[in-house]
């Protein structure tokens, strides 16, 4: 058992917002769904406790490599936190989930977060979906070497491990830029010859990702679409996929036929995943600024069917390919 400990700053913060008089962060009730889609799965955390039906958690600071026979620590980014599945770290609470990131020593991290995912540890499905409108309704953090991401995984290795079985970022954000978001697709070969592409959207009105905001992904076969409050920012229609290795590592492939099938990866099952990491190559570690504890705000998540189906596959727009033309 860990040890209670207080949490200060934070603490006071959230006994102010309380009895302030201010706009209640819990979204009303679900109304008609976005025109052309029609509602399939949801989160709406009214309940008392985390649903362990739909989501799982991650433990630790890394995976092991199969492939390569080793421990990858920090999750393959230099990341500080030890994930955990304590209520310290991940609760309810009046209609919104908690992910906190703590400032603690545990378990030879000085940091604990948690990971969430509708996806058991065993591999095993909670949920997962190919193409649909994945929605989410939050506020995170802010701070040096904070790094809150909403995100999605193939349900299983369809063309091989990360990243020529893809990666779905709906939403990240770097802690310090607090007037940015990110959505990126990882794709390619299996690392290193893996590739991504991304696209930066600066909120508008002076608004920061610490006020709540709904970033939503339309995902069809062929096209992804991220947006903001309801404002498209970017669309991707090429990408590619590549399953031929050399040894334990992917290869550059060279010609069109040493790629997977359009529009692999992205023509699979993904599940969900939510989660605040801290510090890392993607956007440095914190500083003696950065303060303790933080946590994203989740209010709801909700995934959409499109109405009628999906038609026709789109075909690759013009985009890099690890060859030339």
């Amino acid at each position: 058992m860990r040890v209670p400990r207080v949490l200060g700053p934070m603490t006071c913060a959230l006994l102010a917002a309380a009895v302030a008089p201010a706009v209640l962060p819990k979204a009303a009730e679900p109304g008609p769904a976005p025109d052309g889609w029609k509602l399939v799965w949801s989160d709406e955390f009214d309940g008392k406790e985390i649903d362990r039906s739909k989501w799982d958690f991650e433990l630790g600071n890394g995976f092991y490599n199969y492939d390569a026979n080793m421990w990858i620590s920090g999750w393959g980014n230099n990341e500080l936190q030890y994930y955990t599945r304590e209520p310290e770290n991940a609760f309810v609470k009046d209609g919104t989930l908690h992910i906190r990131a703590i400032k603690e020593s545990y378990n030879g991290c000085g940091y604990t977060s948690a990971r969430m995912k509708s996806r058991k540890r065993d591999g095993s499905e909670l949920f997962s979906k190919k193409y649909g409108r994945f929605e989410f309704r939050a506020k995170l953090p802010t701070g040096q070497g904070v790094w809150p991401a909403l995100w999605m995984l193939p349900q299983s290795d369809k063309y091989g491990t990360w990243a020529s079985s893809g990666e779905i970022d709906v939403m990240e954000a770097r802690g310090q830029e607090p007037t940015k978001v990110l959505g990126t697709l990882h794709y390619g070969s299996r690392w290193p010859n893996n590739a991504h592409s991304s696209k930066t959207y600066d909120l508008p009105n002076k608004g920061t990702i610490a006020d709540f905001h709904e970033y939503a992904l339309e995902w069809e076969p062929g096209q992804i679409s991220w947006s903001v409050d309801g404002k498209v920012y970017a669309t991707q229609t090429s990408w590619w996929s590549s399953s031929k290795l050399d040894g334990d590592k992917g290869v550059k492939p060279r010609q069109e036929s040493d790629l997977n099938a359009w529009p692999a990866p992205f023509d699979q099952p993904f599940y969900l995943v939510m989660n605040v990491a801290v510090g890392g190559k993607f956007l440095g570690n914190p500083d003696k600024n950065t303060k303790f504890p933080v946590e994203m705000v989740v209010d709801y998540v909700r995934v959409y069917d499109k109405v009628g189906g999906y038609g026709a596959t789109k075909p690759r727009g013009p985009g890099a390919l690890p060859f030339g033309k």
